[in-house]
């Protein structure tokens, strides 16, 4: 007999729908697998083969063929034990073929016949949609994350003998099982203060380049004293983003869902991420990799902030792994089997020491040389600086204001500046593809991008005496836009370029040796 059980595989963050083919015929008895089978999907025969026994379902010793296609496809992952023994049953006779039709089944198989959790589910269900599936059986461990996609029916598998029993009874009923559940959308909300802007006194420079990164999407790197309030003012950046779209928030599950990382997201489905990994973390860390790929550092910070602290303690490699994606807001890894694509539109922000000790350039505290401190600086690279919308120095604060008891603006009032500015974006840039200014491309700058006169000629004159690049020109032109966002003007003024210079330190070379 012949039997056909649908089920998925994740291929980067998208899936392809796989058939899972058996055949059971006479002959001498034996279990052969095949369709480009990874070791893991090939143990599946030992796992299904115990997990029927331990299930208490008696088969006839038979010559039993599984065939997974398309034939192309690598198959990895474990999720094709329950669609296996599902087709195994079903040739045998002991599941009728009409009870698996139109249903999408994944999930690990133990040897006592239990049903697990496996990764990439919330992709397979979309998939599955998409191919026209009304129903989709996964573990119950991953029945949340199935339940984010609308309009599709989850059945929540226990054991082997449980998902028989409850295919018939849908098939009979189907009206007896419920649709997905939309997952509990969280907002933004954050009370603790030291995670808001009402929490850090002074530094209005750096609060101010704080909100024209958000409003703008800029990347900016702080560069000060130990202790100046670097690290807590980008964990604050993370508080004056606007909640996620459901469309940005249904492609970041995607990516955690792939990673296996999806109870991260289950509880602050909106809440933008904040990743911030140790500067230790390896160049295929940050930007994904590994036998069978998974999604980095970079993915998982995708529509959020990622926050590297401690610059220049992170591996040349790795650092410069970023500087494409950065500027394309997606990474692509080739491999044999393919190229595996992942999004990764962030806001970097980074922070740094302006030398090892941490000093410069207060030279009455500074013991660093100038071979010390020039080896320092370059251990960034002048293309992976020339990425940096803004920079801006975080000075030392007096006692005086570290303990002021004078209020500060909270995070939530600049969240509303934020989310005004980049509505006036939306509406600018309509249906053209662009969606923050840190996107403008250089073809569009002076159809999005009108400069009074004035402006445009001091901006041309500070090129040349700046020595700027192109990037760091145009660059420059996308965060006045902001600004002039943030001030609600149609053109940019001469102020508002002033303002843009001010956080052009890398080109002013705010930090070379006097």
């Amino acid at each position: 007999m012949y039997s056909i059980v649908s089920t998925a595989i994740v291929c980067g963050i998208q899936s392809v729908l796989i058939q899972v083919e058996a055949d059971v015929c006479d002959g001498m008895p034996a279990f052969e697998m095949v369709g480009v089978l990874s070791s893991e999907v090939k143990e599946a025969k030992e796992r299904v083969k115990a997990a029927i026994r331990n299930s208490g379902i008696r088969l006839a010793p038979r010559k039993v063929t599984v065939n997974l296609y398309p034939a192309d496809i690598r198959k990895t992952g474990t999720g094709f034990d329950l669609p296996i023994a599902l087709a195994v049953l079903s040739a045998h006779g002991r599941v009728p073929q009409d009870h698996l039709e139109g249903i999408l089944f994944a999930g690990e198989i133990s040897l006592n016949g239990e049903i697990r959790a496996a990764g990439g589910i919330l992709p397979m269900v979309l998939a599955a949609k998409e191919e026209g599936k009304h129903t989709v059986c996964v573990p119950r461990e991953n029945v949340n994350e199935a339940g984010i996609v609308k309009g599709i029916t989850i059945l929540p598998a226990d054991n082997l003998n449980q998902v028989i029993a409850m295919v018939e009874t849908f098939h009979r009923s189907p009206e007896k099982f419920q649709t997905s559940n939309i997952i509990e959308e969280t907002r933004q909300e954050f009370s603790c203060p030291e995670f808001d802007f009402a929490g850090i006194h002074g530094q209005k420079v750096l609060k101010r380049a704080c909100e024209i990164a958000a409003a703008g999407r800029h990347n900016m790197l702080m560069v000060g004293a130990p202790g100046a309030g670097k690290t807590m003012t980008a964990q604050a950046v993370a508080t004056i983003l606007p909640p996620m779209t459901e469309e940005e928030a249904l492609e970041l599950a995607k990516i955690y869902s792939v990673s296996g990382q999806f109870e991260q997201r289950e509880k602050n489905f909106r809440t933008r991420p904040f990743r911030s990994p140790h500067h230790t973390v390896s160049a295929a860390g940050l930007a994904g990799g590994g036998a069978v790929p998974k999604p980095g550092e970079l993915s998982l910070a995708h529509k959020g902030v990622l926050f590297l602290d401690e610059l220049t303690e992170f591996k040349k490699e790795a650092l410069e792994v970023l500087r494409q994606p950065l500027e394309e807001k997606v990474i692509r890894l080739v491999r044999s089997a393919g190229v595996y694509r992942y999004p990764a539109d962030v806001m970097l922000i980074g922070a740094m020491n302006p030398c090892s000790c941490g000093y410069y350039p207060d030279r009455t505290r500074c013991t660093c040389s100038a071979s010390v401190i020039e080896r320092h600086l370059n251990k960034l690279s002048r293309p992976f600086l020339d990425r940096m919308d803004l920079t801006v120095e975080v000075k030392r604060l007096p006692l005086a204001e570290v303990i002021s008891k004078e209020p500060e603006e909270a995070s939530s009032v600049i969240r509303k500046r934020v989310q005004q500015a980049q509505g006036i974006q939306r509406k600018r840039f309509g249906d053209s593809g662009v969606s923050y200014n840190s996107q403008i491309p250089v073809s569009c700058i002076e159809e999005f991008c009108p400069m009074e006169p004035e402006a445009g000629k001091m901006l041309q004159e500070s090129f040349e005496r700046l020595e700027m690049s192109a990037r760091g020109y145009y660059r420059t032109i996308r965060i006045a836009r902001t600004i002039a966002d943030l001030g609600h003007s149609e053109q940019i003024c001469r102020e508002h370029v002033v303002e843009s210079l001010i956080y052009r330190g890398i080109d002013r070379k705010l930090w070379v040796m006097e």
